[in-house]
């Protein structure tokens, strides 16, 4: 498995229960799961652990054959290979957005930045607004900008919290058929945590009902019967 979690667990300080009692998931490479439960639920939490934001009290997270934590050790969250996206996307207000795409390539040349910049930016539609910062662009611009910058160093692992919450009904609708299409032509294994059914369907390959921290069911989905990776992504 591609990614493989066994027995977490983990309780903020100061609390007198478990967030997360024993939650274990195995992946396989490029799928994309969702964690769908209400608030209070610990599907972020579990983000925020696999991420490395956070240390469980117990449990193994494993991501491309790479041990991130276990009973011995803790992977810090910079060399986890792990993209994530934030609720609130979390741009850098003073760079454009050419320059939020090319803040994670530090471990590149100057001749593979720039090609992986320009890669990026045409994968998400956004080479005439490079130099454009955030606030001149929309929710869903800003969106993609957060995907660009995540998925440019070429993560093992991408996660994504919430990732339509800030946007629209009818904006929300047409980005998650976008970003499901972009997710299977890059080939890059998702978790994602939603409060909303009608977008875990839409864009996972797997439904991970979560209650009071722990899987209560898993259901398939039919996404990958249907997907084209003809139809072009963010027209």
């Amino acid at each position: 498995m591609f990614v493989q979690i066994n027995d977490l667990h983990f309780s903020y300080k100061g609390a007198h229960e478990e967030t997360i009692k024993g939650f274990s998931i195995s992946i396989t490479k490029g799928e994309i799961v969702s964690l769908l439960g209400d608030s209070g639920s610990g599907k972020s939490t579990i983000l925020r652990l696999i991420a490395g934001l956070e240390m469980p009290n117990q449990g193994v997270v494993v991501v491309n054959d790479c041990v991130c934590c276990d009973d011995c050790q803790f992977m810090p969250p910079e060399d986890r290979g792990v993209g994530m996206v934030f609720q609130d996307y979390a741009l850098f207000p003073h760079m454009t957005v050419e320059k939020n795409i090319r803040f994670g390539l530090h471990k590149l040349n100057r001749k593979e930045r720039n090609a992986r910049v320009e890669e990026m930016l045409a994968l998400v539609n956004l080479t005439e607004f490079r130099h454009r910062y955030p606030y001149e662009l929309s929710g869903g611009q800003q969106q993609r900008v957060a995907l660009a910058r995540a998925l440019a160093p070429k993560p093992a692992l991408l996660i994504l919290d919430e990732p339509f919450s800030n946007l629209d009904t009818s904006l929300q609708h047409r980005i998650r058929d976008d970003l499901r299409r972009l997710l299977k032509q890059t080939g890059t294994t998702t978790i994602f945590v939603t409060h909303d059914e009608e977008d875990a369907e839409a864009l996972a390959d797997r439904i991970v009902y979560l209650g009071e921290g722990k899987i209560k069911k898993q259901i398939m989905t039919e996404n990958n019967k249907t997907f084209n990776p003809q139809i072009p992504c963010f027209v």
